[in-house]
């Protein structure tokens, strides 16, 4: 497996992403077609792409960084069939070394379902193991999503 940086996707890989996107979020954040999945991604400002491309070529997960209320955020997300084996660590430090300060979103609950009926396992003890705050009094809720706010500052 290795990272690649890319500053613009091509056709083929937002087609890639959507259904990662599709396959691993909870299903209330799914796309129905690709116009509405590519509208979603072109509306992010700032947007830096990092992807998990294996032996074959093919994408097993995606992190972006983008620009929002002044601060730098991120989404990350990998194929449920390589979650576990430090492959979201191997993400996650690559934005560490692009940035000082990165903030998300996180789902902290499990009510939630994927697209294949399971439901949607928490990362929330993940990001607390890769050295992010919980900043318990900040949430975002609404019909789509209940999270709470996860900080990391670069502490060097």
């Amino acid at each position: 497996m290795k990272v690649v940086r890319k500053e613009n996707l091509s056709l083929e890989e937002k087609k890639a992403l959507m259904q990662l996107r599709n396959n691993e979020y909870p299903v209330q954040f799914g796309h129905e077609t690709f116009h509405e999945f590519e509208a979603y991604v072109d509306a992010i400002s700032e947007m830096k792409n990092y992807l998990l491309i294996d032996a074959k070529k093919e994408i097993q997960g995606w992190v972006y960084t983008f620009f929002r209320d002044n601060e730098i955020w991120f989404a990350i997300m990998l194929n449920y069939q390589i979650q576990g084996k430090g492959y979201g660590k191997i993400l996650l430090e690559e934005i560490k070394k692009n940035n000082q300060n990165l903030n998300g979103w996180v789902i902290d609950h499990e009510n939630d379902i994927k697209s294949n009926k399971e439901k949607y396992k928490s990362p929330l003890k993940f990001y607390i193991s890769n050295g992010f705050s919980v900043l318990e009094d900040v949430r975002l809720e609404n019909e789509k999503i209940s999270a709470v706010k996860i900080n990391w500052k670069n502490n060097k």
